[in-house]
């Protein structure tokens, strides 16, 4: 199992986090790029705003691939099986990647702005897929652990990224193309480790009724003596459905009997990307200039971050006894916390002399509590809020909402910083509080519980308690 969690994650959910973060090292030198390119190519001056323009692009068009993968991620998931999508979804990270490193040799930027469209794609595929995948074959028991190695890859991938773009690495100036093109050694991982491992068992069974292999899978996911409870709980599952076929993403949306379950993915998916996490990024740098922090450590110290995502993703598998609704709830009213504490610290930056320190500490401790639920428990929750027939829609109507929110908060957040400054984190601090009351109210704990158990207790709340 561990095994298989590995083979899935690195060119899943790591690619995602890996080209969200390697794209901040070689910022300059993009720049330096364009320009040259422009100059030579129609013997003028690049217009500034044009460089930002043509900048924007090639940072945000990652976001649009996303919504494209993620609107595609389903359908792949159905037609060509859990594990067949992430193959093939190798294939467009090294198409991806061959663009991008080329773009500069040839003196085309727009190749680059192709590749990250692919690798947006590519990010927006793993996203829904993986969780997908490893929901489907984990044991009941250990879901909650397994799932958050969607987290785990996905901090490990911002953690590396963040490593490999150090300009003592691959983030100087003659070796940022082979920074860019460095998203295909995880896509090369992943297909010559994947195929050893089995189809979703609950693919294989639900979907395409074949017993034999279901069993084979189980056997090799669960060992021969554990198996046959998940058998008969996937075999119960197969009777309720009573051969209902995958259904589309619009169908959720007019079922009575998935409209808190899909009201719950949605509120979610959308508080984990509105939550402030951005704000708080976006901040680091200054918080940890008025901290006293040379410009040029910065970078090292920003690695702290990173590091702290990704031990927060480690831990929550060891804490995931407490349940996904304390997990998830705690998780929400720390940042609560965090943000009302970092709006008083910039505040009153100058006031005092520890006040820096008191911004930087919260700065480190916002991330710890958004890694601790939101960062780890969404993906989780999806997967064991429907039941097969439903699962991939609704992995495709989380995975649309949740890109469409990264490009509304990168379009929108630069306008309210400048508008509010530090008091955009009270933006920040009720919506996590909302959130954090939605599921206090509404979400039942689904930890041990069989998808079928779950189904049953959102009938409750579709239909009536008395239904």
């Amino acid at each position: 199992l561990f095994l298989a969690v590995c083979a899935v994650g690195i060119g899943g959910t790591f690619q995602y986090g890996y080209n969200v973060s390697i794209i901040n090292a070689p910022t300059q030198h993009i720049h330096k790029f364009l320009n040259e390119t422009w100059s030579s190519r129609y013997h003028k001056e690049l217009n500034p705003d044009l460089l930002t323009f043509l900048w924007s692009v090639i940072a945000s068009i990652f976001s649009l691939g996303g919504l494209c993968g993620a609107l595609i991620g389903g359908s792949m998931a159905i037609r060509l099986g859990r594990k067949g999508a992430l193959l093939m979804n190798n294939i467009i990270a090294i198409l991806a990647s061959i663009l991008m490193g080329i773009s500069f040799p040839t003196g085309l930027f727009e190749l680059l702005i192709a590749g990250r469209f692919l690798i947006g794609i590519n990010s927006g595929v793993g996203l829904c897929v993986q969780p997908l995948y490893i929901g489907e074959f984990a044991p009941k028991h250990l879901r909650g652990g397994l799932a958050m190695g969607t987290s785990i890859f996905l901090t490990g991938g911002i953690l590396t990224g963040q490593i490999i773009g150090l300009r003592e690495l691959l983030g100087g100036e003659k070796h940022w193309p082979l920074l860019l093109s460095s998203s295909c050694i995880p896509a090369l991982a992943q297909l010559l480790f994947l195929p050893w491992f089995p189809e979703s068992p609950r693919y294989l069974l639900i979907d395409r009724g074949d017993e034999l292999s279901c069993a084979k899978a189980l056997k090799r996911f669960h060992g021969s003596s554990e198996y046959r409870r998940e058998m008969e709980d996937i075999q119960r599952e197969c009777f309720a459905l009573d051969g209902e076929k995958p259904r589309k993403p619009w169908q959720l949306f007019t079922d009575p009997a998935v409209r808190w379950q899909l009201i719950t993915v949605i509120v979610m998916t959308m508080g984990q990307q509105l939550s402030g996490i951005n704000a708080i990024y976006f901040y680091a740098t200054y918080v940890f200039e008025q901290a006293g922090i040379v410009a040029e450590k910065i970078p090292y110290v920003t690695l702290g971050t990173g590091v702290c995502e990704c031990l927060t993703a480690l831990s929550c598998v060891r804490s995931n006894y407490v349940g996904r609704r304390c997990l998830i709830i705690g998780g929400y009213l720390l940042m609560t916390l965090w943000c009302t504490v970092l709006t008083f610290s910039l505040t009153y930056q100058e006031l005092y002399s520890w006040v820096p320190y008191m911004s930087m500490m919260c700065v480190f401790a916002f991330i710890l509590s958004f890694g601790l639920g939101p960062g780890g428990i969404t993906n989780t929750l999806t997967a064991e809020l429907f039941v097969q027939s439903s699962r991939p829609a609704a992995y495709m109507i989380a995975g649309t909402v949740s890109w469409i929110s990264f490009f509304t908060v990168g379009m929108l957040f630069p306008f309210i910083v400048n508008g509010l400054k530090q008091y955009c984190f009270v933006v920040f601090l009720l919506e996590c509080f909302f959130v954090a009351a939605f599921i206090f109210l509404i979400i039942p704990e689904t930890k041990n519980k069989s998808f079928l158990e779950i189904k049953k207790e959102f009938h409750k709340l579709n239909f009536g308690r008395n239904a």
